[in-house]
């Protein structure tokens, strides 16, 4: 009697452990995985669907579902270089501007160059690799033009005269549009944009805020028209959105007339010397050319991250805004490059880096001012009048931003000079003929010049003071609230001396908001352009851009804690543009 017990008892020992066993093995192995995987679910739903999915799922459908409300942006390059959308950034939309920001990868239809399944598709917006690293996903942008996504396992690399069609067709896509007001209150706005830039289009023009192109002008809607490029057509398109006062195109309607309710218009095509009216009074001009006139005489490089894991595991709002305008609208051997580091949130980076661009060229409109600047070989004032009228644009109260632009321009003779100007701590350095230029100033309370102009306005700071109201920095724009609490907070920007450089120099500047400054020194960056200069010599092409992803590797290498954009220019390269943005 006893043995039996004891057998039975084995016997369920025995079963138990086998159980056990199937139990562990089973979790082991995950067999549940094969029934929810994309591959499991395609083999059910068929090959054939399969065969017939497209490579690149046509979105345009759902673009034109949300023409009857408000269309989504991304402003988290995020618009920077806007870039924008994006780094965040919201990007001032102009052609040749490039700003940092975390764009959005749009999906377009299949090219009619291609077959199904062929060695790649046209893509529309500044797309390509896409990689993840311990900050998050990485976008590397090619020269704000289509590139080519490849397609693994074909002959496309092989064939090169098909490659040589396709980058041809490409190049033959990208189309330039200046829009400039010639009557009504906002005479002299000008606003660009070029095809490629998909991050940044649709365009719309309204009377406020969020509109891109603001009409100053109480007969034009908030939101009156808006542009956009049609992939199909290869064309830029106008249409209605609904506004009260109507929209004509040379003169015709091109608005609905409905009396009940207020409904978009039909696209409408527009061509080189074509006049918009909005509303009665503000008529705008369309200037469309091909963008390949337009080329940056030296090598441009942009890089950003917000080091989001980089503060206990917190993420890390990214509120650096970079951006830059070569050429600006009308001024063929200008243009703009520049910083914006928020506080307190993005929105007076970002539309700081809206106006900068607008101001400037408009300032440099008035041909006896420009004149002034290429015979005196110095643009002190227009500087200090855009840092003035960016103030006064900014109406953010508890937001404020720092900001470092940097003007660049040519003279008859071809010889650049480069002038910056700043407030707050967002700095640039150059290098010419080996020498290194400060061309900022550091405006936290803690420095020595910023303790000793707060002295003089009768109000010294207390020792041991870093900070007022809980701000680091005694310049900013914006912080309107703070500015009016304390007069000791300003605008004012340093202005350096302007830069001669000449072709010989080997001239460089570097741009980069304090995320890099904290964790390396301007001897430290300097060097180690100079080695990568050395390093990639052979490959001429992307010198800048990987120069700007080296030493944004190195704040991350260094541990930076803080939001990090750079913008690096290499005037001893003929680089056509490139930028990495990571985010």
């Amino acid at each position: 009697m006893e043995q039996t017990m004891l057998q039975n008892i084995v016997t369920v020992l025995l079963l138990l452990m086998l159980l056990l066993i199937f139990i562990f093995l089973f979790f082991l192995f995950k067999p549940w995985r094969f029934f929810f995987s994309s591959r499991f679910r395609s083999f059910i739903k068929g090959s054939a669907d399969e065969l017939e999915r497209p490579l690149v799922e046509d979105n345009q459908n759902n673009i034109n579902n949300n023409n009857n409300g408000l269309l989504s942006r991304d402003y988290d390059l995020e618009g920077a270089c806007y870039y924008p959308n994006e780094v965040n950034f919201r990007s001032p939309r102009t052609h040749g501007q490039a700003l940092v920001h975390k764009p959005r990868l749009h999906n377009v239809p299949v090219s009619n160059n291609f077959q199904q399944g062929g060695a790649g598709v046209v893509a529309d917006s500044l797309v390509v690799d896409v990689i993840t690293e311990d900050v998050g996903e990485v976008v590397k942008v090619v020269d704000h033009a289509p590139v080519l996504a490849q397609i693994p396992k074909n002959d496309f690399r092989n064939d090169t005269r098909l490659q040589d069609f396709v980058e041809k067709d490409i190049s033959d896509q990208r189309s330039f549009l200046t829009l400039e007001v010639i009557s009504g209150p906002s005479r002299g706005q000008q606003w660009s944009v070029q095809s490629t830039e998909s991050s940044r289009l649709p365009l719309t023009l309204g009377r406020i805020f969020p509109s891109d192109f603001l009409i100053k002008d109480n007969e034009v809607s908030g939101k009156h028209a808006l542009i956009k490029w049609n992939l199909d057509t290869m064309k830029w398109e106008l249409v209605d959105m609904g506004s009260l006062n109507g929209t004509l195109l040379n003169s015709k309607s091109i608005n609905r007339l409905d009396t009940e309710r207020r409904h978009w218009g039909d696209p409408m095509n527009l061509a080189n010397g074509d006049v918009i009216t909005l509303g009665t009074t503000s008529k705008i001009i369309v200037h469309i050319t091909s963008q390949n006139h337009h080329h940056i005489p030296f090598g441009v490089g942009m890089a950003s991250d917000p080091m989001s894991l980089r503060r206990g595991g917190k993420k890390l709002p990214m509120e650096d805004v970079c951006y830059y305008q070569w050429p600006l609208p009308g001024l063929d051997k200008f243009g703009i490059f520049g910083i914006c580091d928020g506080h307190s949130g993005d929105a007076a980076a970002k539309f700081a880096s809206k106006l900068f661009p607008e101001i400037i060229s408009s300032i440099l409109s008035d041909s006896s001012r420009r004149e002034r600047v290429l015979s005196l070989r110095d643009a002190s004032d227009i500087l200090r009048d855009a840092f003035s009228q960016t103030e006064a644009g900014i109406n953010n109260s508890y937001e404020g931003c720092t900001a470092t632009v940097l003007l660049v321009w040519a003279d008859r003779d071809d010889n650049f000079y480069a002038q910056c100007a700043n407030v707050g701590d967002s700095e640039c350095i150059m290098s010419v003929d080996g020498q290194q230029i400060k061309m900022t100033e550091d405006h936290k309370i803690s420095s020595h010049s910023e303790r000793l102009r707060m002295e003089g306005t009768g109000e010294p700071l207390k020792d041991g003071e870093t900070r007022l109201y809980g701000i680091n920095l005694a310049r900013m724009l914006g912080d309107k609230f703070l500015k009016q609490q304390d007069s000791r907070f300003s605008s004012e920007p340093y202005i350096s001396e302007a830069v001669h450089i000449h072709q010989s120099s080997k001239a460089f500047a570097l741009l980069a908001s304090d995320g890099l400054w904290d964790v390396v020194s301007s001897k430290k960056a300097i060097q180690l352009v100079l080695q990568a200069r050395e390093r990639y010599n052979t490959d001429r092409e992307n010198t800048a851009e990987k120069i700007a992803s080296l030493l944004l590797s190195e704040a991350r290498t260094n541990k930076t804690k803080d939001n990090t954009s750079i913008i690096f220019l290499d005037f001893d390269s003929f680089d056509r543009l490139s930028c990495k943005v990571e985010s």
